[in-house]
């Protein structure tokens, strides 16, 4: 995959390598704020990595239960900005939805580690009503431990700085659907999101999303989100994230790695003898 315009820095950098000391040129991943407005109205501001600018403002709004299809959506633009902003403006105008920028109680401020923007329990997340994910859906674990490589091979801004998580979605047979990466992991899951309401492909429910890094809360309610069955990544979840998943119906895996992995929450969507 090719890297998006402005999400790569290049710096001169000092390098000790066996003794020996180099001058040699650096990519940095770019961190720069994005603030989405709402009617012209400041929503939030994020700390994210450019690229896909629209999908994470389009995305945020679904994940954050602000809107619930793409037909909410009247426009989404990314303005052009004096030098000052850079271009870190997207601007949406919603239609058929009684949500109002100037009456938000909630502080949308959401740094790259930013934990679940708000959100302080899971009655908050029961109270949206959100739809249990398909049933149905299965995956082998021959597949599942396939999938960690796959990502790795496709993470073209990673490659080159190693320093970005990445949030991708895979059928049931391990075949790469969408990527996205951001320094933010719950930017590059935004921006998963916001592809797929905008593919229409909503929900996503034959899908894996497999996340760098650890299943943390906020991912959990993004994934539920989007109708998505499984979510799997390469680190721990936390408690309550386990707490989430196992009460609305998602398939929670950790510690995918090599051929191991561990099911926190509804294992019959990944072992056979369920």
């Amino acid at each position: 995959m090719r890297a998006p315009e402005r999400s790569v820095e290049l710096t001169q950098v000092t390098e000790w390598k066996d003794g020996n000391i180099l001058s040699v040129r650096d990519s940095l991943a770019s961190e720069e704020p994005l603030e989405i407005r709402v009617g012209g109205v400041p929503l939030t501001v994020t700390m994210r990595t450019p690229g896909h600018d629209l999908e994470l403002a389009a995305g945020f709004l679904l994940t954050e239960g602000i809107i619930e299809s793409a037909e909410q959506i009247g426009s989404l633009r990314a303005p052009v900005q004096e030098n000052i902003h850079k271009g870190n403006v997207v601007e949406v105008e919603l239609k058929n939805t009684s949500f109002d920028p100037k009456d938000l109680q909630r502080n949308f401020f959401a740094a790259s580690s930013c934990g679940i923007c708000g959100k302080a329990s899971i009655n908050a997340i029961r109270s949206r009503g959100l739809q249990q994910p398909d049933r149905n859906f299965r995956i082998q674990p021959e597949i599942l431990c396939r999938l960690p490589e796959d990502l790795l091979s496709e993470q073209a801004v990673f490659s080159r700085t190693g320093g970005l998580h990445a949030a991708a979605l895979f059928d049931g047979s391990g075949q790469l659907i969408a990527l996205r990466e951001d320094i933010g992991r719950h930017n590059a899951v935004d921006k998963l999101a916001g592809w797929a309401l905008l593919q229409q492909k909503l929900p996503l429910s034959q899908c894996v999303m497999l996340v760098s890094g650890r299943g943390g809360f906020e991912i959990i309610q993004k994934s539920l989100a989007m109708g998505i069955p499984v979510l799997a990544s390469v680190s721990a979840p936390s408690g309550l994230a386990v707490k989430l998943a196992r009460e609305l119906g998602l398939t929670l895996i950790g510690f995918l790695r090599g051929r191991r992995f561990v099911i926190y929450a509804n294992e019959f969507r990944c072992l056979a003898n369920n």
